[in-house]
């Protein structure tokens, strides 16, 4: 039985020790440019900062601030680990849970929380890269928190329905994140091909696979949304109320 035990360690780990192929999530190192990579690094800087002294208002005026951001940054991290491979070199689709954070602590908290994800995700998974961390922190920690909240507060003032309304930010934040995707790899790899081409060709690739995985996270946002405002006792208003 222990000689069995043994067989079954030795070939679980040589299975983990061969070579295979990488499906890396968000734009993988070494694909963009160094102008292009530099220069989603300044765009995203702004809001980074923004997002440290939100942290750290909010969590001067609110003591469960700090853990809702741990537990906010963790769900996030888990939530973007779930690649989907697209028919393109060098990115995937998967989702991105930055709607649920915006509307939860903030969109710039979420800015912060999401640069963690990155790194700790390029670092130890693979996935993404250091070079590309300013383009992938720009596209879901910039451009998809802030659509959602965006929409989020759009409806709320509109009446409609906690629910829905964070199924539309959870649906908004997941292909918001892909388009300013796409906008960033065909503003960088255009080559002798128009922008559009480029752009037109990525939408069409991660079509399939974000079109239903955006409907899958809206579910997953609402559902989530109401068991913090219901079993947690989380407000609907707890952003709105740590503003100055």
């Amino acid at each position: 039985m222990i000689k069995t035990k043994r067989c079954l360690l030795g070939l679980l780990v040589m299975i983990a020790l061969l070579p295979q192929s990488a499906f890396a999530m968000h734009i993988t190192e070494g694909i963009l440019p160094p102008l292009w990579a530099g220069l989603w690094f300044v765009l995203v800087a702004p809001f980074f900062i923004w997002g440290l002294r939100e942290i750290k208002f909010n969590s001067l005026n609110d003591p469960r601030y700090k853990s809702m951001i741990a537990l906010i940054g963790a769900a996030v991290f888990i939530i973007s680990c779930m690649p989907v491979p697209v028919p393109f070199v060098g990115t995937c689709s998967h989702p991105a849970g930055t709607g649920l954070a915006a509307i939860i602590i903030g969109p710039a908290p979420t800015v912060v929380i999401s640069s963690v994800a990155l790194t700790l995700q390029a670092l130890f998974l693979a996935h993404g890269g250091l070079t590309t961390l300013g383009a992938n922190l720009f596209s879901m920690g910039v451009a998809g928190a802030f659509a959602a909240y965006g929409v989020f507060l759009i409806a709320r003032r509109l009446r409609v329905p906690i629910f829905w309304a964070a199924f539309a930010a959870g649906l908004t934040s997941d292909w918001a994140t892909y388009a300013l995707t796409s906008v960033e790899l065909a503003s960088a790899l255009k080559g002798e091909h128009a922008f559009m081409h480029w752009f037109n060709t990525l939408l069409v690739a991660f079509a399939p696979t974000q079109i239903p995985l955006g409907i899958l996270e809206g579910f997953l946002t609402a559902i989530a949304y109401q068991f913090f405002c219901s079993k947690l006792k989380l407000p609907v208003n707890f952003i709105r109320s740590k503003k100055r």
